[in-house]
């Protein structure tokens, strides 16, 4: 089977063009993904690919260790920050050695302090750009949009994150699935931590019912990845493909802001569409008035929406219906995303007589209005 996968993985590799991004993902650490891709590693080596290993993470695990024999690494790239030397991916060595693929390990990792990029999957983006084939691996906790979700579950927030973009961006996503007793006697038979770990991992993170629920979000996240791309390039096929373009309408309170970035991030990454964060600073939120933190707050959840995939609009406007109708126009928006009613964006609309003229336009374009919880 794992073979078969290389044969055809080789199918996809193009000269001269950008290069494809395979991603394998994961409920947990532990199930299985580099693994994987090492085996891939050597079946594609054995079929004749120029394969290398740009940056893989064992974390001690002997089978995994095993399957490095015999691969050909991209050294390192050694640094020292704090006083400690730490080994990053060296992405010039693989636009400079240009292999036709390259594994790349830990997508959510974030850089040292200094380095090009600050998130590794932004090196990725840049190894893709150079023509070059990426297959690398994340687990599902890191992905950005679905990250509340993994932390209503397990209880812990996970800082590194990668952008719902990458999945949309990738050629082929593919799960690494066990059940929960299976991981549960890998973590048991010390093939995923130290055994000094393993008691507290099992009272924490790899409680059966935990690892249940976070197989079904990784479940239905590459189911959802497979349909929406068989369903983008069968219908664009079939007929003339009606692009989506969402509108998500923010105010300063950061934390409903995150909410509407976030969910209006997952409704784009489902259509395939382009989407927009349209934030409408009035007089009263003006650079002299608004408080630093909520300045600050502002600027992590613009850097957030492009991340994610978002072109972010900022308008001054004291009508704020007036300013979004604007915006609809401008963009040929299909879909507006807005906070539900208890939101100061919504109450302000509510009390200005352009409302009806909001909502007269969204008829008119067949534009939908969607309120978030």
């Amino acid at each position: 089977m794992a073979e078969q996968q290389a044969d055809n993985w080789m199918n996809t590799i193009q000269p001269n063009k950008k290069g494809k991004l395979k991603i394998y993902i994961g409920m947990s650490a532990g199930v299985g993904k580099t693994y994987r891709m090492l085996q891939e590693a050597h079946n594609l080596l054995r079929n004749g690919v120029n394969i290398k290993v740009g940056y893989v993470e064992t974390h001690g695990r002997a089978e995994t260790q095993a399957l490095i024999e015999g691969l050909p690494l991209v050294p390192r790239r050694r640094v020292f920050y704090k006083g400690k030397q730490l080994d990053e991916l060296d992405v010039q060595a693989i636009l400079l050695l240009q292999p036709d693929v390259v594994i790349v390990d830990e997508l959510a990792h974030t850089n040292i302090p200094g380095s090009k990029n600050e998130k590794r999957w932004q090196d990725v983006l840049d190894i893709l750009d150079a023509g070059i084939d990426v297959i690398s691996a994340v687990n599902i906790q890191h992905i950005e949009s679905i990250n509340e979700d993994v932390k209503a579950i397990t209880g812990i927030e996970v800082k590194e994150r990668v952008p719902d973009k990458l999945l949309q961006l990738a050629n082929e996503v593919v799960n690494i699935d066990l059940t929960a007793d299976d991981l549960i006697t890998r973590l048991k038979e010390g093939k995923i931590y130290d055994s000094s770990k393993v008691q507290q991992a099992l009272q924490n993170f790899f409680m059966p019912e935990k690892i249940l629920q976070l197989r079904e979000l990784a479940l239905k996240e590459v189911a959802g990845q497979v349909e929406r791309k068989v369903d983008y390039e069968v219908t664009a096929r079939e007929k003339a493909w009606k692009h989506e373009r969402l509108l998500a309408c923010i105010s300063s309170n950061h934390v409903i802001a995150q909410t509407i970035i976030r969910k209006t991030a997952r409704l784009a990454s489902y259509y395939n569409s382009k989407w927009y964060v349209l934030y409408i600073q009035t007089p009263k939120e003006s650079g002299d008035k608004i408080p630093l933190a909520a300045q600050r707050h502002l600027i992590n959840n613009f850097k957030n929406a492009m991340e994610l995939g978002a072109e972010v609009l900022q308008k001054k406007d004291e009508n704020i219906a007036g300013a979004i109708i604007r915006v609809i126009e401008e963009k040929n928006i299909t879909t507006v995303c807005i906070g539900k009613p208890h939101l100061n964006l919504w109450q302000i609309m509510l009390r200005t007589g352009v409302f009806n003229q909001l909502l007269k336009t969204l008829s008119k374009n067949e534009v939908d209005l969607v309120i978030l919880s």
